[in-house]
């Protein structure tokens, strides 16, 4: 079991240096974002892209996933790694062009502000999803990252670009994602010589209908992820304006540094769990993923609620100030959301597509009823909490559904001191004091080393045996 951890760990690592640099890229457009656009510009753009998150999965089937799913089992086999790639790249354009020519055609006579821009972005998105995919079926871990890293790049600079010299305003995020996404894809085209795939082998109807038969029940999956991270966007622009979404989706910007490691983690995750989900000691390997994920995001969760009252007024403009009332409770969702994708791995490993679906649709629909309870009473209070509620109701229903097939376990002295810890430095999150800022973040570095002590110690092993 120690050489599984030692590859998840590697494969982690490799991912993980792009993602914390384009992370730390994309906190900088924080501040860039809320100093100079107004929070109704925004709001409207940031609801454009989480559609867009919605018709990616949706046109392409998912066709991304299953690409990667299938490739890992025949890495070592050129010529079927090579009819994999063209047929999902057939598949791929054939959707997008089935949906985007009827929806030039709709715009001629119905006219949506960004919506051009939209659609743009969208393809160009799937086809950079397709390859990231593409590079992690064939174990080429690196090339991903290094893809990740100058989409990150690009979408810094010509963010700053388009802002702040040409003064485009907030379609500059769209434009920005375009290009980036593109300079991903031409990277990931040639390095991992598609081109070759294309001279070596032709679309297969077979491989088609294995990967459709593995990515449709996905696309329910997708959808339902779709309505708990944007449905609480379009509630709250529908009940509260796009100006409140704007705050709302500020105070999403600093859980998703967490969210960031997370895509990562889940990505080498998913593929270790996928090449070993039929060894004989799964149940033990699985639950010491599951422990320790649980200890690494709950120390990052406490780490940036105890830090960001010292660090909320430089990053985020005065119009936006309203947002940092709901971090903390988005911060206790994007850790439900990690145990989450523990189990979607294994659903995934098992080719349980059809039960990853039903269980996200499952707390989609929570998600929208709890919010739209809410909403009138407590504003945007709602979109946060009701986030948090089904994530919760999600990770328990999946503990207890998998251990069909895989017994994951924890232990119980680390769920509490989990609960207790975030809701500790909560409250003095919100207390407006000094003094209890700092003993907050004294609290949550002690949390972090006590409880992650063996894995900083191995680090630290390793980044000294480096060094001799």
């Amino acid at each position: 079991m120690v050489s599984k951890h030692k590859e998840l760990v590697k494969n982690t690592i490799i991912m993980m240096a792009g993602k914390i640099f384009t992370q730390f890229l994309s906190f900088f457009l924080l501040p860039l974002y809320t100093h100079t656009l107004p929070a109704d510009a925004y709001g409207t753009v940031d609801l454009m892209m989480s559609y867009i998150t919605l018709f990616v999965p949706v046109v392409t089937v998912q066709q991304e996933m299953a690409t990667f799913r299938h490739l890992i089992d025949v890495r070592h086999d050129d010529a079927k790694k090579a009819e994999i790639v063209v047929t999902s790249f057939k598949s791929t354009f054939l959707r997008l062009l089935l949906f985007i020519i009827p929806a030039l055609l709709i715009l001629l006579f119905v006219k949506w502000e960004y919506m051009y821009l939209a659609l743009l972005c969208g393809s160009v998105v799937a086809i950079s999803n397709l390859l990231l995919q593409i590079a992690r079926g064939f174990g080429e871990n690196s090339k991903y990252t290094i893809g990740s890293v100058i989409a990150g790049v690009a979408t810094l600079l010509f963010n700053l670009l388009f802002i702040c010299v040409f003064h485009f305003g907030a379609e500059s995020i769209l434009i920005s994602a375009t290009i980036a996404n593109l300079f991903c894809a031409s990277y990931l085209f040639f390095s991992l010589r598609i081109a070759y795939c294309f001279v070596i082998a032709k679309p297969s109807r077979r491989a088609r209908n294995q990967m459709l038969k593995y990515s449709w029940p996905l696309v329910p999956n997708g959808i339902s992820w779709w309505l708990i991270n944007a449905s609480d966007r379009t509630i709250v622009s529908l009940f509260l304006g796009t100006a409140a979404n704007g705050i709302y989706a500020v105070a999403n910007k600093i859980p998703s540094i967490i969210s960031g490691f997370l895509s990562v983690f889940t990505l080498s995750w998913t593929e270790s769990a996928s090449l070993h989900i039929n060894d004989s000691d799964r149940d033990e390997f699985f639950s010491s993923v599951a422990s320790n994920t649980l200890r690494i995001f709950s120390s990052l969760g406490m780490l940036v609620i105890a830090f960001l009252p010292l660090v909320f007024d430089i990053i985020v403009g005065f119009e936006y100030y309203e947002a940092y009332n709901y971090i903390p409770i988005a911060i206790v969702a994007v850790i439900f959301h990690c145990m989450v994708s523990i189990y979607s791995a294994i659903y995934v490993a098992k080719k349980m597509s059809k039960k990853v679906a039903s269980t996200s649709m499952f707390s989609a629909i929570i998600n929208i009823v709890v919010d739209l309870m809410l909403v009138n009473f407590i504003g945007v209070y709602a979109a946060v909490i009701s986030t948090a509620v089904a994530y919760f109701v999600m990770v328990v229903y999946r503990h207890f559904d998998v251990k069909k097939y895989v017994c994951v376990k924890y232990r119980f002295s680390d769920l509490v001191v989990a609960v207790l810890g975030i809701v500790g430095v909560s409250l003095i999150y919100y207390c407006g004091n000094f003094n209890w800022y700092i003993i907050g973040i004294a609290f949550a570095l002690i949390y972090t080393l006590i409880q992650n002590r063996l894995f900083i110690w191995k680090i630290v092993a390793k980044i000294t045996k480096g060094g001799r």
